[in-house]
């Protein structure tokens, strides 16, 4: 099949995923993929929406603890990711995103007043999960990767998830445990702010990750995990091409116009 064939189908095949639970009549494509990064030579592709069109507005994001991070959107929308009922429940969250690694990463038991429970797999073990939400201004969309289970890898068990609000790309790795491939970073597309476990056993190696996140080549790296692996170790990996922001605060608040110019690892307060 000729390459930009290829590239069509791949397209057509993401934006015809299931859609459940979505708070809009009809979802906006992604404006952060990038099937180009996948598929060499092929045309970058931007969608953006006659409808969607807005100024830059700005976003909340606070380090609540381990591998949950609350993101606020401009209309107000509260987003906790691999959320276990133990950080980020006050204010209670509207959408809630988890991986099933271990019960830090996800509960059995949300609040039923949370409106939109996006688990990084599929319950019913019919496939893969397929997300692909607005809710107000922020559109959640995942892309399936493996996971380790009790030794064994267990197929489409985990969700890097998306996060595409104010014009900003923000990715959520979850608890990753193997490398990705060409089609996994042709399905993130841009990711203007990322955020990383860097614990270096649970989930990828230190060396794989900074691997990783290199690739994704993020304006802002946002480390989680950070219980087992003293964050120097991670930080020397990642090299001199990174600045480094220690903050004494939890959480910063920017816009697609604030990022950084050279890539920055944030390191926010927080367990």
């Amino acid at each position: 099949m000729p390459l930009a064939r290829a590239a069509a189908a791949f397209l057509a095949l993401l934006l015809s995923w299931p859609i459940p639970g979505l708070a809009q009549d009809d979802p906006v494509p992604s404006k952060c993929l990038a099937i180009a990064q996948g598929l060499p030579s092929v045309t970058f592709s931007s969608f953006t929406p006659a409808q969607t069109v807005r100024a830059a507005s700005e976003v909340t994001i606070t380090y609540a603890g381990h591998s949950t991070y609350i993101i606020e959107t401009p209309a107000g929308v509260r987003v906790a990711t691999d959320f276990s009922g133990i950080y980020g429940r006050d204010p209670l969250p509207r959408v809630v995103t988890m991986n099933k690694a271990h019960t830090t990463h996800f509960t059995t038991t949300p609040d039923p007043a949370i409106e939109y429970v996006l688990p990084g797999w599929n319950p019913s073990g019919d496939g893969p999960a397929r997300h692909a939400v607005v809710v107000d201004d922020v559109y959640i969309r995942n892309v399936p990767t493996d996971i380790r289970r009790y030794g064994e890898m267990e197929k489409d068990g985990n969700s890097i998830f998306i996060f595409e609000v104010a014009d900003l790309c923000i990715g959520h790795l979850g608890h990753l445990h193997h490398d990705l491939t060409d089609a996994h970073y042709a399905a993130i597309g841009r990711l203007d702010i990322v955020m990383v476990p860097v614990d270096g056993g649970m989930t990828q190696s230190l060396t794989k990750m900074s691997d990783i996140t290199t690739r994704l080549y993020s304006s802002i790296v946002l480390p989680m995990h950070r219980h087992s692996t003293p964050m120097g170790e991670f930080l020397s990996m990642m090299g001199e091409g990174y600045e480094i922001d220690y903050r004494e605060e939890r959480g910063f608040t920017i816009s697609l116009r604030d990022l950084p110019r050279r890539p920055t690892i944030l390191i926010l307060q927080g367990v």
